[in-house]
């Protein structure tokens, strides 16, 4: 295969530069690339209508409104039935990440990805009246490699609790540590930019198991999503916040009272008396 039929990603900085916005990384090179890439494995798509289409409206649009506006125009130019839309999607995808720290900006290129799983993919009336179940989470799978799937995962565990966390706690022992931090920040109840799980944030209760599996997981960015899961559930329920991080201090190594005083920070910085109790608990050394 020639490097010109290679799936591409647009240049992204390693961070957000002065004077630059998100929404820069979804502008033309984007679109670009998602229609080459698109156009590898779907041979009938009408690129050059894509890219028209894509373009129309998105100047003044933030970046998830972007992810959003470009997940409509898949909609348009990818296969009706839902099953078959997302498997080109899935097909059309880069190589997944090697390393978890030090890659930029330029997943947020799968924005749209993320965008068309969680507006079409919940809904068996858009995959020809079969359930989507599976097609969504196998997207998600291969997605969260790449990027993370930590937006769309959420309308799932809102619409279907049960077995998305029985998915979810299936892949806490899935040997990619993009799936199994997807485990602990996708069901976070108070995730920044998206949307709350309210279920969560009343009884977090049915996501501790994950939190169990994963605490002393060999990846600090996994563990770091763990200690941001118990400081959303610290605003809501401190006391089970700490009861759980107290249970975790009794023979932690390092790691894990790294993770311990990482979840209380916050409330340790306004003087909760439990929580610098606990960062005193768990301190290094």
């Amino acid at each position: 295969m020639s490097s010109r039929s290679l799936p591409r990603l647009p240049a992204a900085p390693g961070t957000i530069e002065t004077g630059s916005t998100l929404k820069t990384l979804l502008d033309r090179e984007a679109i670009d690339c998602l229609a080459h890439n698109l156009a590898r494995v779907h041979r009938t798509l009408n690129a050059k209508a894509f890219r028209r289409e894509a373009r129309e409206g998105i100047e003044p649009l933030a970046i998830l409104a972007r992810g959003q506006h470009l997940a409509k125009v898949l909609r348009r130019h990818l296969p009706a039935r839902y099953e078959q839309a997302v498997a080109v999607l899935v097909r059309s995808l880069t190589p997944s990440l090697s390393e978890t720290e030090g890659n930029g900006l330029a997943g947020f290129f799968y924005l749209p990805h993320v965008s068309f799983v969680a507006t079409y993919g919940l809904d068996p009336a858009k995959n020809g009246g079969r359930d989507p179940f599976e097609a969504s989470m196998r997207a998600q799978y291969e997605i969260t490699r790449r990027f993370s799937a930590e937006f769309s995962i959420r309308p799932f565990l809102i619409k279907w609790p049960e077995r998305t966390l029985a998915r979810l706690r299936e892949w806490t022992r899935d040997p990619d540590p993009h799936v199994r931090r997807l485990c602990s920040e996708g069901s976070r109840p108070r995730l920044p930019w998206a949307m709350r799980i309210p279920a969560f944030v009343q009884d977090p209760r049915p996501v501790l198991p994950i939190l169990e599996a994963l605490k002393d997981d060999s990846e600090l960015y996994v563990r770091r999503s763990v200690a941001n899961h118990v400081g959303d559930i610290a605003k809501d329920h401190p006391a089970l916040a700490f009861e759980l991080c107290e249970r975790w201090a009794e023979g932690a190594d390092e790691n894990r009272k790294w993770l311990i005083r990482h979840a209380v920070r916050h409330p340790a910085k306004k003087g909760v008396k439990a929580a610098l109790r606990l960062r005193k608990l768990a301190a290094a050394g």
